[in-house]
């Protein structure tokens, strides 16, 4: 009987132990997932700014960093051998630079990774000027095929050697093409004959090469190898910022991708002009709106054009109009600083005019937002209802201003709902400027 009673209770024994147990994985898998999503891929401090994420855990948190001196949590040097932390957690950037931050639940089991970068305390001016953009990209881009005869069918010769649309030729016959002009002499002179031409050819990052032989087109009495090519690209946008110390801008917030072939342009060349705006196509639900602008190409030139990136375009301004709205620069809002709620944009609706608007903040993702959408805004002032309908076509770049700093700009509209639309932190732009410049190993 006694023996009966000590396997019962050893029976109880173990299941309250594997209760236990269990519970125990339960709440720190429980506590994995809100580490992983509680804590961002990416943080951004200016130098001397103190951050806190609150982060109770019941369990031992160890963090470990690449590297030591640039980050105190809670008062103490991050190391590479890692500290063992409880409660929230006060971050402070002591030095510029960057490290990575490894989270490890009883230092062992791995929650998340957060790169933090260090930057410099700085002031810029706020944009809000319509500018014409002009892109000259590197070679020319090949944006279709036109078909030539060739007895009973019609065919274009590159195409049947493998060249494709969003191709870019950079040489013919080992000599570098520049432009429209340059392409169709290189291919007139190399053709002659009915000779082979040979195309060197650029296609996601890789070099390749092509012989293709013409065909004589009898329309145009001469010899072609059946491609529609462009060399340049041009429209209107928004300027973001600008430094006036360095002349360092960032404008429009997303890449430059040719309207074909949707590929992003390698630049050789760009200029930005001034831009007047001369007309808005109101934005409707299915149809997204665009402002019209007119510039005269070479004339009232305002800077370069560096770099065409996924968060904007970048160079250096060569002369810039006083801003009307505000005279002095203003402090830089990194993404922890934005906040759900009232804001508002700079941009232009009728000749070059910079007005403020009213818009709402809806949605703040700061774990890193798909093509520049780490922001979803809202048009609520009335009158920049009534003149455009909600977010256009060539506000991209619109500079977000929110309790006093300059925090993102204007990137994408909703096409079935264009009073409402996507915005860029503004930390990624400036990083992608160079403005902020930090160690050589970030």
């Amino acid at each position: 009987m006694n023996d009966k009673r000590v396997v019962y209770s050893r029976k109880w024994q173990n299941i309250f132990l594997v209760f236990v147990l269990s519970l125990g994985i339960l709440l720190a898998a429980a506590f994995s997932w809100q580490m992983f999503f509680g804590i961002a891929p990416k943080l951004t401090l200016l130098e001397g700014e103190e951050y806190v994420l609150d982060l109770s855990s019941p369990f031992n948190l160890h963090i470990r960093g690449s590297q030591e001196g640039i980050l105190l949590v809670n008062e103490e040097s991050i190391s590479p051998r890692g500290n063992s932390l409880n409660g929230p957690l006060s971050f402070k950037a002591v030095q510029l630079g960057n490290l990575t931050l490894d989270f490890r639940l009883f230092g062992v089991i791995p929650l998340r990774q957060m790169e933090v970068f260090v930057l410099p305390e700085k002031h810029i001016m706020p944009g809000g000027h319509s500018i014409g953009i002009k892109l000259q990209a590197e070679g020319v881009l090949v944006v279709g095929y036109n078909l030539i005869s060739d007895h009973d069918r019609l065919i274009s010769p590159a195409k049947e050697e493998g060249i494709r649309i969003g191709d870019v030729i950079v040489e013919i016959n080992g000599r570098p093409v520049t432009d429209l002009m340059d392409a169709a002499e290189l291919i007139r002179e190399g053709s002659e004959g009915g000779k082979t031409l040979h195309l060197t050819v650029f296609r996601g990052g890789e070099s390749l090469e092509f012989r293709v032989k013409p065909l004589f087109c009898q329309e145009n009495r001469s010899q072609r190898i059946g491609l529609y090519i462009r060399d340049s690209a041009a429209g209107v946008g928004t300027l973001t910022f600008y430094e006036p110390e360095t002349g360092i801008y960032g404008a429009l917030g997303h890449v430059i991708s040719d309207v074909d072939t949707h590929n992003p342009i390698d630049i050789k060349d760009g200029q930005i002009v001034r831009a007047d705006i001369v007309s808005i196509r109101e934005a409707r639900r299915g149809y997204p709106g665009e402002k019209s602008g007119v510039f005269v190409e070479g004339q009232d030139i305002l800077g370069n054009i560096e770099k065409n990136t996924a968060a904007g375009i970048f160079g250096r301004l060569d002369q810039i109009d006083n801003h009307p709205l505000y005279r002095q620069p203003l402090p830089i809002g990194l993404s922890q600083d934005v906040e759900e709620g009232p804001a508002t944009i700079l941009t232009v609706v009728e000749g070059d005019l910079i007005e403020e608007f009213v818009i709402e903040i809806q949605k703040v993702n700061r774990q890193g937002g798909r093509d520049n959408k780490d922001m979803v805004l809202r048009i609520t002032d009335e009158e920049l209802l009534e003149k455009s309908g909600g977010i256009v076509q060539g506000m991209s770049g619109s500079p977000i201003i929110q309790g006093d700093k300059i925090i993102g700009a204007v990137t994408h509209v909703f096409v079935n709902d264009p009073a409402r639309g996507y915005g860029i932190f503004l930390e990624g732009m400036l990083l992608e400027s160079g403005l902020l410049e930090v160690l050589e190993d970030l």
